[in-house]
């Protein structure tokens, strides 16, 4: 894996600082106003309330959310059932794609879907803030076309490095999901395999062919 490419606040961001830092990513999904490397967690609120625009913040720079109706379906159906899992055993609390987690300084995620044990919530109950500071125990990013690898690889350094527990990379094209335990061990699950919750969410299995069933309209 590539080390992660970070560029000073007070540098002027080209393209080429850009595309080593996330790759070949389509330029509309980086924020320009404010200029990328000063913005922080008052603009990730501020573009959402003005724009309904779900960006990260990575190293001051606001990074657009890649989702479509698609990957949003998917998001939905997995929420479906781990939800009503992790509800019925009282084990925590599940979010999506509008559950910002602040993980580090300057570094704001929204995962697709989120686990947060009970365990990890001050007092057992989910938080107030917009934003708080929360490392979900499992994290899941469901694929667009213009994720780029190089992208990923910065998400699971900052999952795993923020004390995330499992990641799990939903591909709704290919029709997988790639599980991470660590930066550098995963194990990639097909149709007609189990995806389960290991240590992390212990007793949860769904078969991946009820998971993509939406997509034809079962």
């Amino acid at each position: 894996m590539p080390p992660v490419v970070t560029i000073a606040r007070n540098d002027e961001l080209t393209i080429t600082d850009l595309s080593e830092m996330f790759g070949p990513m389509p330029d509309r999904r980086i924020v320009r106003e404010p200029p990328p490397g000063t913005a922080n967690e008052r603009d990730v609120l501020a573009i959402h309330a003005r724009d309904n625009r779900p960006c990260e913040l990575v190293d001051g720079i606001l990074v657009e959310k890649a989702m479509g109706y698609e990957e949003s379906l998917i998001a939905v159906e997995l929420i479906r059932f781990l939800a009503t899992f992790v509800a019925n055993r009282k084990l925590g609390y599940v979010t999506g794609e509008g559950g910002m987690m602040k993980l580090a300084k300057g570094l704001v995620r929204i995962p697709d879907v989120a686990f947060v044990s009970t365990r990890r919530l001050p007092g057992g109950k989910p938080p107030r803030r917009p934003i708080p500071k929360l490392a979900p125990n499992l994290a899941v990013e469901v694929l667009s076309a213009s994720n780029t690898a190089r992208e990923m690889e910065r998400k699971l350094i900052d999952y795993f490095g923020a004390g995330v527990e499992l990641v799990w990379f939903v591909d709704p094209r290919g029709r997988a999901v790639e599980v991470f335990t660590a930066i550098d061990s995963s194990k990639l699950l097909k149709v007609g395999q189990t995806l389960t919750g290991g240590t992390v969410v212990p007793g949860f299995k769904l078969q991946l062919r009820e998971l993509f069933a939406a997509l034809d309209g079962r």
